[in-house]
């Protein structure tokens, strides 16, 4: 979501609810994913670096590219993950905000007792300061948040990834795809920018991931592709036993043989072929 920043700073409370802490090696200990500084669904409130952000409501294309966004991820996470948009973290001590959507594994992570954290995490970035959105990507990774990506959607549109290593963002390039074990097929660079490249990318993740109706109309397309097949062989088969016979196939007969679709009536009007003494009595109904 867009965010404004307020015009006062914010000290950060003691985490509230579970006291549990992750301890990472060579890292501070955290809080819980899930002790939050803000109050979920009733503020609008984020805390970044003890800052408090006002998350507010967005205008398009932010709000139109965060719902592609969505539409791609759900379609593209691989068995045993979540998407989630607007999902709120506790990040560090000082620091409690969400991202335009993200992938986490489900179940409870043992070592936390609580749920997974983020493993992907992906930012619409439209009239924001970009350097909130370098603040966050600086504390996901830090709290161990995998793969963070922001959407520029606003004057040169492009996809970026957060690099730890350089401390900034890398832009992808359009023809990429990115490739995680939370995905199940890669995820286009280019759908994340095109909604009409978005609804193929769709497409293409839900045949992999074996989706029943998509597969149940694959069969019927299958099943049709056979019977033309059938038909248009047999209908041959016709008009060449009616040739070798001498008899003669108006246009209009010629069509009514070959835009037959019916297996059976061909079968029947193929063992006429052989015996009728006309092109109408192959054809004619009994």
């Amino acid at each position: 979501m867009d965010e404004k920043r307020a015009a006062f700073r914010l000290s950060a409370p003691a985490a509230s609810g579970s006291t549990s802490t992750l301890r990472m090696p060579g890292r501070d200990s955290f809080p819980g994913v899930d002790d939050h500084l803000v109050e979920p669904e009733v503020t609008r409130d984020e805390i970044i670096n003890g800052r408090r952000v006002v998350a507010m409501p967005a205008l398009p294309p932010h709000a139109d590219k965060q719902v592609d966004l969505g539409y791609l991820l759900r379609a593209h996470a691989a068995p045993g993950y979540r998407v989630a948009s607007d999902l709120l973290t506790r990040h560090a001590v000082d620091s409690d905000f969400a991202t335009d959507a993200c992938i986490y594994q489900e179940g409870v992570d043992p070592a936390t007792g609580t749920r997974y954290l983020e493993e992907l995490a992906f930012e619409v970035v439209s009239e924001q300061n970009e350097r909130i959105v370098t603040e966050k990507a600086e504390g996901m990774h830090r709290r161990g948040v995998r793969r963070i990506f922001a959407v520029f959607v606003k004057g040169r549109q492009r996809v970026c990834e957060w690099s730890p290593e350089s401390r900034s963002w890398r832009p992808l390039a359009t023809g990429a795809r990115i490739e995680d074990r939370c995905l199940v097929v890669p995820l286009a660079v280019a759908a994340l920018l095109d909604a009409a490249l978005a609804d193929n990318a769709v497409a293409e993740a839900l045949i992999v991931k074996g989706n029943p109706t998509i597969r149940k109309r694959e069969d019927a397309a299958e099943a049709r592709g056979k019977v033309e097949g059938q038909a248009e062989g047999t209908a041959g088969a016709i008009l060449k036993v009616l040739e070798a016979r001498g008899f003669a196939v108006s246009p209009a007969q010629q069509q009514e043989i070959l835009r037959c679709q019916d297996l059976d009536r061909l079968d029947r009007w193929l063992r006429r072929a052989a015996l009728a003494s006309s092109t109408s009595e192959v054809l004619a109904e009994p």
